[in-house]
């Protein structure tokens, strides 16, 4: 397990194709309907409403490893947050939520003005961080996920507040996160 003093520096860039590999690697670990490669390559090449980021990190004397993902669909001033996650052994030291609020600050900056994804209604952990962001669910779709028939929360962010994300994003877990 990974703990926060190990890691000296975080990064949030752009996802690009050399990323895909480990990107899916994430994707596969951390769902039960992955994603499959081609279409992390679909969304980086293909599609013009996508925004795809990735968080790196370097844990202490190593090689910078890709530790999340997040990929995002602009759809007039909304952000439709298709996926986002975090590799296991990165979870609970704040990359997640460090992830998601420069993504939002992103999209706010480019005039996006709200937010809204699913989350399975199981997943008592990402609707709790997605609450600290002022998401609230407003619907169930029910039966959403395919593999079981459990139900996906609807959550919307209406407006997003880029001080809240400011306050988020700076409320580092990492020790010497982002230096």
């Amino acid at each position: 397990m990974i703990k926060p003093g190990e890691i000296v520096q975080t990064r949030i860039r752009p996802m690009e194709l050399k990323d895909v590999q480990r990107v899916h690697q994430i994707d596969v670990a951390s769902f039960a309907l992955p994603w499959p490669e081609r279409s992390y390559r679909f969304e980086i090449l293909e599609n013009p409403a996508s925004r795809n980021f990735v968080i790196e990190v370097v844990p202490d004397g190593e090689e910078s490893v890709i530790a999340g993902m997040i990929v995002m669909w602009f759809i007039l001033d909304e952000a439709h947050i298709g996926t986002i996650s975090i590799d296991e052994p990165y979870r609970r030291l704040g990359l997640g939520r460090l992830l998601l609020a420069e993504s939002l600050l992103d999209a706010y900056r480019q005039g996006i003005r709200q937010s809204f994804l699913e989350v399975r209604s199981s997943n008592q952990a990402a609707q709790r961080m997605y609450e600290q962001f002022g998401f609230q669910v407003v619907g169930i779709r029910p039966r959403y996920y395919k593999n079981n028939g459990e139900d996906a929360l609807l959550m919307t962010l209406k407006p997003i507040e880029p001080e809240r994300l400011e306050t988020l994003r700076s409320r580092k877990r990492l020790a010497n996160a982002g230096k």
